[in-house]
Order: C-alpha cells, then sequence, then structure tokens
C-alpha cells in the first residue's frame, strides 16, 4: 500500500540565507520539476514510513533574496529618539551604524556635555554624522585634547563641531593626527592657520604624513622654480589662501599653474603674485574643468565685441570667475545686459559675477526703484557685503525721500 504527501510551498522569512528542509532517510523516489520552476514536490513514501520512526538528515539550499537587510538596532534607535536625535537624516547619512551592536551614544553624549555643548548641539551632530557614536571615551578625549593644542577653548571647538562634525569625528587616528600638526608646525604654519585647516579643510590631518610631506616639499619646488627666495613663507601663503591645497594632488596643481602660465603668458613673478592672491583657490579645479571654463569665458566674451586683451585683464583680476560653468556665467551675463548693464561695465567690475543670479535681480530692482542708474553708475555695489549694500540703499531711498518732499 502506498500514499502520497505533497509538501506546500514553503515561505521563507526575511533575511533568512538558506531554507534548512527536513528529508527522511527512508524516501523511496522523488519526483521534482524543481529545477524546471514547479512550486512543489510530489514524493511518494511506503505505508511502513507513515507509522514508523523516522530518522531524518539535513541539507540546506541556499535562497538569495535581493531584499534581505541586516537587523537595526532597537536599542540604539530608543536612546537616539529619547536624546532628540533626526533619526531619518541620520540613517540617510550613514545606514551603517544603525546596524551595528557596540555604540557608544551615551557616552559620547556625557562627554560633548561635560565640555559646554547643549543637548540640542548634541542631537544635531548626531543627526547629520552619526559615525561619532563609534568612537570611545578615551579616543574622543585624546582628540579633544589635541584639538586645544590649535584651538583656544573647549567652547569654540563645540561651535566647530555643531558648523562641521565631520572635521572632529572623520578619522579616529589620533596619532596621525598628532603627527600631522607637529609637521605643519614645523614647516612654519601658525595656530591660526591651523585652527583654519582643522575647520575647513580637515581631511588635511587625515591624510598620511608622508602625503602632506609631498604637497609641502613640491611647493616648495614651484616657489624656487619661480624665482622666489622664501619657500617657506610661500608654502604658509599658499595656504592660507587656498587651506584645500593640501588635500589635492600635486598632479593636478602642477598641471594647473602650468596652464596658468601658458594660457595668459605670465612670466615668473606674475605666476606667483597670482597664486598666491587671487589665483589659490582655483588650483583645486581639474585641469579638464578649467580649460573647458575658461573656453567657456573667451568664447561668449568674444562674442559680446570684447578683445582677447580685455578677456585676459577680466579673468586675472577676477580668477574664480573659472569656477562657473558655461551655463551659469551666459546666465549672469544675460541677466546684467538685460538690465542695461554693458559688458564694458562687467569687464570692469567682474567680481559681481561672484554673486547668484537671484542676488543680482533682486538688487537691480531695488536700485533701479531707488533712482539708480545702473547704465551709468557703478555697478560694484551689486558684489558689495549685505550690511554694506544695505546702508548704501537707506542713504539712496532717503535721498530720494527728500527730493520727492521738495
Amino acid at each position: 500500500m502506498q500514499s502520497s504527501l505533497s509538501l506546500r510551498q514553503m515561505s521563507v522569512p526575511k533575511g533568512l540565507g538558506y531554507l534548512t528542509i527536513m528529508a527522511p532517510r527512508n524516501l523511496l523516489y522523488m519526483r521534482s520539476n524543481f529545477l524546471f520552476g514547479s512550486r512543489c514536490w510530489m514524493i511518494r513514501f511506503s505505508a511502513e514510513i507513515l507509522f514508523k520512526s523516522v530518522s531524518f538528515r539535513l541539507f540546506g539550499m541556499k535562497c538569495d533574496h535581493a531584499d534581505s537587510e541586516p537587523l537595526e538596532n532597537e536599542e540604539l534607535l530608543n536612546n537616539l529618539l529619547t536624546m532628540g536625535v533626526d533619526v531619518d537624516m541620520a540613517r540617510k547619512r550613514q545606514p551603517g551604524v544603525f546596524n551595528r551592536t557596540g555604540t557608544n551614544e551615551q557616552n559620547l553624549k556625557t562627554f560633548l556635555l561635560s565640555k559646554g555643548a547643549s543637548k540640542e548641539v548634541i542631537a544635531s551632530i548626531i543627526s547629520r554624522y552619526p559615525r561619532a557614536m563609534t568612537r570611545t571615551p578615551e579616543s574622543l578625549s585624546n582628540r579633544w585634547d589635541l584639538w586645544r593644542r590649535i584651538v583656544t577653548s573647549d567652547l569654540e571647538i563645540v561651535a566647530i563641531l555643531e558648523r562641521s562634525p565631520e572635521s572632529f569625528f572623520r578619522s579616529s587616528n589620533n596619532l596621525n593626527l598628532e603627527k600631522n600638526m607637529e609637521f605643519l608646525y614645523s614647516v612654519g604654519l601658525t595656530r591660526k592657520c591651523l585652527c583654519r585647516l582643522l575647520t575647513n579643510a580637515p581631511r588635511t590631518f587625515s591624510n598620511s604624513l608622508d602625503l602632506n610631506k609631498q604637497m609641502v616639499e613640491f611647493l616648495q619646488g614651484v616657489s624656487l622654480s619661480l624665482g622666489h627666495n622664501d619657500p617657506t613663507g610661500f608654502v604658509k601663503k599658499i595656504i592660507f589662501k587656498n587651506p584645500f591645497i593640501l588635500i589635492q594632488s600635486t598632479k593636478r596643481v602642477k598641471t594647473n599653474i602650468e596652464f596658468l602660465q601658458s594660457a595668459f603668458n605670465l612670466n615668473n613673478e606674475q605666476v606667483l603674485v597670482l597664486i598666491c592672491g587671487p589665483g589659490a583657490k582655483i588650483l583645486d579645479l581639474s585641469n579638464d574643468c578649467m580649460r573647458r571654463n575658461y573656453t567657456n569665458i573667451k568664447e561668449r566674451l568674444f562674442s559680446l565685441g570684447c578683445t582677447a586683451e580685455e578677456i585676459r585683464k577680466f579673468v586675472l583680476s577676477c580668477p574664480d570667475v573659472i569656477f562657473l560653468g558655461q551655463k551659469k556665467f551666459s546666465d549672469k551675463i544675460d541677466c546684467l545686459i538685460e538690465e542695461k548693464i554693458s559688458i564694458s561695465q562687467i569687464i570692469e567690475n567682474p567680481q559681481i559675477l561672484d554673486s547668484s543670479i537671484s542676488t543680482l535681480k533682486s538688487r537691480i530692482k531695488e536700485l533701479v526703484n531707488a533712482g539708480y542708474n545702473l547704465s551709468t553708475s557703478n555697478i560694484s555695489l551689486l558684489s558689495w557685503s549685505q550690511k554694506r549694500y544695505n546702508a548704501k540703499l537707506k542713504k539712496l531711498n532717503t535721498g530720494q525721500n527728500v527730493v520727492l518732499g521738495n
């Protein structure tokens, strides 16, 4: 006597990597279309098997699930919600932290409170840089002490962390930080300059010591090759003007310096003035981007009747325009021309292109309403600081009201 038994389709729990099936050793035979996509197996047993105890063995079958995800640490989630952390923001920024079983959120909170940070600031720091919770109390304390060699007070460090938590928590290699600090001090950088690097370019201190040495030695070599007699002073100037220079490659910086010298026909002294001053920042650009943007600027200004010499002076007086891509540069030029500002005025005041299009439009409208004639007057106030601009606008409005009153 024989009877048949069908195994129903089995559902696999989410996240299960292998499906384990109990198979009877006394199986007479199995007919399966499993490899061809059938949803069940037809298995036939003898009657004896149905009434006698059956011994089993295990075999495993790999089940890959695209949607399988590691489980989040529930205790961590509860702690963060209690602390006021924006969990959704934190999860988007560094999701892997939420799968860790060992985090130090409570120790981090206690440590930062002891340094003068408020609960709101701590919640903001973790929301924007959740990896901060992985740092041990000992590592935090050592790193803080190193920072205090540069930054004058605990509250100043807290303010930096509030603006940019990555600058402090990005690396936990305190030995590397200490070596880089000692090296940068040794090449003449001041405490103020190092503080600027910590705030604006913290990756400088995550670099290996060898990488920072290579860039400093390269810059000293550039200084000597261009006839500068103070390599240390040159390095200090260029790093102060461009704190990101130490996280660039020497190849990129070298190629950009060579391009600037050839494109603008500069002698050694002119190159030094440019890269130690207004042109320091554009050394960060990729060489392809620099060439492309400069070509776009030339083509657009040529189309508006500018000469090659006018374009040269325009770019050298405000090298930051090379950061502007083709569309953004053209849109700003068009915005100004539509408001009856001539191209000659723009050439003489290239710094106005530093302002956003929305700022340009709103200021032009306010100035016109105040009776200011942009086509015949100085347009440099379009790029003034907000405080200085507001004072000028108030003065213009007051003068217009007096005239109307008379």
